[in-house]
């Protein structure tokens, strides 16, 4: 399937977006957004057929926002099993929801809505075992109604008093985290025009960080101009706090403070936003406090940055295994293999996903099988820097992976094309 004619004319430029006194309307439309939603249910069912499954049970907000496109208390509920949903492969999709927020999953891709049962321990104290029995039972009479017959049942996340009872009432479990994953790796042409959105969004966040990054400014004060552009434009929250200047980018992985930035200093930011749509804008940049000049040394590592990104980034195609991307990616010069980054690069969706490649020089650890399709948004990462050395520089784009080749959806200029 050829993505590019159309997923991109919508796209609003970065500048216009920065620009802007008032927020900008997303240029994505409705029917869009409901193809979007018939697909990632179709895969997710898909998948359920494909694991020999009678259904899916989902906690993950992430994975109930894939399925069903419903949002609700999205990152409190990353650690409140407050709601859940329940997908059949030939049957409903229920959504669980939070005790007078049903309302929320009206008009999407369900079929029943039910108040959830929750069990966590702040919400049921010493009556978790009461309502953990009640939950229990109201999952085993869904799947002898729907699952025709089978036991098996996926499972993304659960505590283990959960898991405990399902297995005692003779319950077949099966990884769900897998079996979602592998769904939301293939994005529909709908997927990435709402996908473009969100990274403009993100590109636009970066031309505010510039503009902020000034002496005397802290990080976290540059930080908050990311924050600030991606809520106003619909967006989520952000997964991580990696923005640092100075001596706090080596190494890297140190969150933003309260540190002041000074002239010359080089600032890194890895966006990490979940944007307009619940998509994820994974970008990361590098460039100097005071927009000065970069020193020959922090050229040096900018220009070597840039070269793992392009060289490994030109390697994508649909068809190429993980193992032959391994072998041909960017040879790292000795000096820099003990800064480098977690993963060469890694899938992108509503959040960092399936696949996560290594660089060569983890593969013998982290290396696991796979190949590259047509319509993976992948992230293509580069962190280059000494062991010894006072700065770090941070450089990541998104691409689409595309029979005529890799197709970036980042727009925000590099230092050295300024």
């Amino acid at each position: 399937m050829n993505v590019l004619p159309g997923v991109f004319q919508q796209k609003a430029s970065y500048l216009n977006i920065a620009a802007a006194e008032r927020p900008l309307a997303s240029p994505v439309s409705p029917d869009v957004v409901a193809r979007a939603r018939q697909y990632r249910m179709r895969r997710v069912r898909d998948q359920i057929a494909l694991n020999d499954c009678a259904g899916v049970l989902l906690y993950d907000p992430v994975n109930i926002r894939y399925a069903t496109d419903v949002a609700n208390m999205q990152v409190w509920t990353l650690h409140n099993a407050a709601r859940y949903t329940l997908i059949f492969a030939d049957g409903p999709c229920i959504a669980f929801e939070y005790r007078g927020a049903e309302f929320l999953a009206r008009d999407r891709p369900v079929d029943e809505i039910r108040p959830a049962t929750a069990w966590y321990y702040f919400a049921t104290a010493d009556r978790t075992d009461e309502y953990l029995k009640l939950w229990g039972d109201e999952i085993m009479d869904l799947l002898v109604r729907h699952g025709g017959g089978s036991r098996r049942l996926a499972v993304d996340r659960c505590d283990p008093l959960g898991i405990e009872l399902l297995l005692s009432r003779g319950v077949q479990l099966v990884n769900g985290q897998q079996l979602m994953e592998h769904a939301r790796v293939v994005k529909s042409v709908d997927e990435l025009e709402m996908m473009a959105w969100t990274v403009a969004v993100a590109d636009a966040a970066l031309h505010k960080m510039r503009e902020a990054s000034l002496p005397g400014r802290t990080e976290n004060e540059i930080w908050s101009e990311l924050h600030r552009e991606n809520i106003r434009n619909g967006g989520e929250w952000i997964e991580t706090r990696l923005l640092a200047t100075g001596s706090r980018t080596n190494p890297w992985f140190q969150e933003c403070s309260d540190k002041v930035a000074v002239e010359g200093e080089m600032l890194g930011v890895d966006t990490d936003m979940i944007g307009p749509y619940g998509y994820c804008a994974d970008v990361s940049r590098s460039w100097t406090i005071g927009h000065v000049p970069m020193t020959a040394r922090q050229a040096d590592l900018y220009k070597y940055a840039r070269e793992q990104i392009e060289h490994n980034m030109a390697l994508l195609r649909p068809g190429l295994d993980f193992r032959d991307f391994v072998d041909r990616s960017w040879p790292m010069p000795e000096r820099f293999r003990a800064r480098r980054y977690s993963c060469a690069l890694h899938g992108v969706g509503l959040c960092d996903e399936y696949p996560s490649v290594p660089f060569r020089e983890d593969a013998a650890i982290d290396f696991y099988g796979g190949v590259f399709e047509e319509n993976m948004v992948i992230a293509v990462e580069s962190l280059i820097g000494e062991e010894r050395g006072d700065e770090c520089v941070k450089l990541e784009t998104q691409v689409i992976v595309t029979e005529a080749g890799p197709v970036r959806m980042d727009s925000f200029p590099w230092e050295d094309e300024r």
